[in-house]
Formats: structure tokens, sequence, C-alpha cells
């Protein structure tokens, strides 16, 4: 039996750690695709994030995109700002919890995907629909 008396937590730069073998193990297509989007990881959304999305509850946003997509970009017009993917530490440990059929790699592998598919212009229902082929 696991001793859990000595066992912190994944800190920030610990799923930032596995967030980036999670970009790492992409096929180099999907990587060079993704271009120059910066991947970040804080514990929770902003308070005006979750108001955006009309979440009162912090512990239902995993990620994000922010960004203009690539299939929106206008190559003529002003540069884009960066692309950013954020990862929620506190939200997806909570789901890791709950779910228990899933490793921790797994499931920030999966956020991680999900919001790179949106940075690909993807909605969430092509994206559900992709995940339900496999």
């Amino acid at each position: 039996m696991t001793d859990w008396t000595a066992t912190l937590a994944p800190s920030l730069d610990d799923f930032a750690a596995l967030a980036r073998a999670a970009f790492d193990a992409l096929p180099s297509e999907f990587r060079a695709a993704s271009g120059e989007v910066v991947i970040r990881i804080d514990d929770f959304a902003a308070d005006d994030i979750l108001a955006e999305f009309g979440l009162e509850d912090p512990f239902e946003l995993t990620g994000l995109y922010q960004g203009v997509d690539l299939g929106s970009r206008d190559s003529l017009g002003p540069a884009a700002e960066p692309s950013r993917i954020f990862l929620y530490r506190r939200p997806i440990l909570d789901e890791w919890c709950e779910r228990g059929d899933v490793t921790l790699s797994d499931l920030i592998a999966h956020v991680l995907i999900h919001e790179i598919g949106h940075h690909f212009g993807l909605t969430d229902d092509d994206i559900d629909s992709i995940e339900d082929q496999d």
C-alpha cells in the first residue's frame, strides 16, 4: 500500500513539466502546426474569465484557449497577439481525483490537446465529435 502521508500534490512546475512532455509527445506535424502557442499553468482561471463564461465555480474550468485561431487570422492585418493555452491545476487535480480512471499525465494531455484544437479553430462540438470517433 502506498504511504500517502509524505506525498505532496503536484506543483505548478510539475504540471508544466507534464504539459511539456505531453506536447513533446504529439506528432511533429501537430506540434509544428501549433506554432508559437504559449502554454501557461495557473491554479484557477481569473475571476473575469469565469464571469465571461458564466461560471461561478472555478473548478468547472480545466483549460482555456485565448487568441485568434489559425483559421481566423488575417495575414494582411496587424500581427495577432500570441495565442495562449491555460491549464488550471486545481480543477484538473480535482477531476483526476474524482475520476480515478486516468493518469494525471493522460488527463493533462487530454486538456492540452482539447485547447490546441481551439487554436486550430475547432469548436467544442468538433472536438467532441473527433473524440467520439476514437
